[in-house]
C-alpha cells in the first residue's frame, strides 16, 4: 500500500524560503516517479515538479528557477526547496506517487497525500 506524508509547509514572507519534505511508505520508492501540485483557493489543481528515474526533474514554468526538487531514496524522501517565494505561491501543496512508466505531468492517475500548507504574504 502507497502512503504518503508531507511536511514543512508554513507562512513566510515575500522571498522567503521553504522546504517540503514526502516520506514515502513504498517498499520500491526508487522505481516510482514522484512530485508535487498545488490548489489554491478557486484553481485548479497545479503541476509544481516532478522527478523520474531519480534524476530527471521537470518543472512547471511558474516556479522554473526558482524551486528545486530532489529525492532521497535511501530515506524514501522527496523532497521541495522553495525560494524566492511569491504571494502566489500560496497554496496547499501535495506530494503525488505513480509507477514510473505511468508518470504523467498531471494530477489524473497518482498517489496522493494529504497536502500541507504554504503561505506567502506581501
Amino acid at each position: 500500500q502507497v502512503q504518503l506524508l508531507e511536511s514543512g509547509g508554513g507562512m513566510v514572507q515575500a522571498g522567503g524560503s521553504l522546504r517540503l519534505s514526502c516520506v514515502a511508505s513504498i517498499s520500491t520508492f526508487s522505481e516510482y516517479a514522484v512530485g508535487w501540485f498545488r490548489q489554491a483557493p478557486g484553481k485548479e489543481r497545479e503541476f509544481v515538479a516532478s522527478i523520474r528515474w531519480s534524476t530527471i526533474t521537470f518543472y512547471g514554468d511558474s516556479v522554473k528557477g526558482r524551486f528545486t526538487i530532489s529525492r532521497d531514496n535511501a530515506k524514501n524522501t522527496l523532497y521541495l526547496q522553495m525560494n524566492s517565494l511569491k504571494p502566489e505561491d500560496t497554496a496547499v501543496y501535495y506530494c503525488a506517487a505513480a509507477w514510473q512508466s505511468s508518470w504523467t505531468n498531471s494530477p489524473s492517475d497518482k498517489y496522493w497525500g494529504q497536502g500541507t500548507r504554504v503561505t506567502v504574504s506581501s
